[in-house]
């Protein structure tokens, strides 16, 4: 298994399979394990809400939002898993499709050219 400083996404698919049997008894159904994903992006989009936008965190709360991703993560690798997706495969099919469907696209949006003083239009 690679270090944890350096980890691909074969080798991570791979090291969460590994824990759970080990010490995840089974992998939860597909259906869970979903709705474990569900929950997951609420919980980030809490962080997210508190510290980027105008809600302030509730004494005890979670703030770190890599905690969230990184479960997030997890629950996504353990769907592929279980449903036989090479995440490493979708992925760079993922980036061929969005580099030839938008490879013009966000370069000639005029919503996403610079301003005169820097900023971005926030529209």
């Amino acid at each position: 298994m690679a270090t944890h400083d350096n980890m691909t996404i074969r080798e991570a698919q791979q090291a969460v399979d590994d824990w759970i049997k080990q010490y995840g008894v089974r992998y939860f159904s597909e259906l869970t394990n979903m709705a474990c994903l569900t929950e997951e992006v609420g919980e980030l989009a809490r962080v997210m809400a508190r510290r980027y936008g105008d809600q302030s965190f509730k004494e005890g709360e979670c703030q770190d939002p890599s905690e969230e991703m990184a479960d997030i993560l997890w629950v996504l690798i353990a769907l592929a898993n279980q449903t036989g997706v090479d995440l490493t495969d979708a992925l760079l099919r993922s980036i061929e499709k969005k580099t030839r469907r938008d490879s013009m696209r966000h370069k000639l949006n005029p919503k996403l050219a610079p301003q005169p003083d820097g900023r971005h239009d926030d529209r």
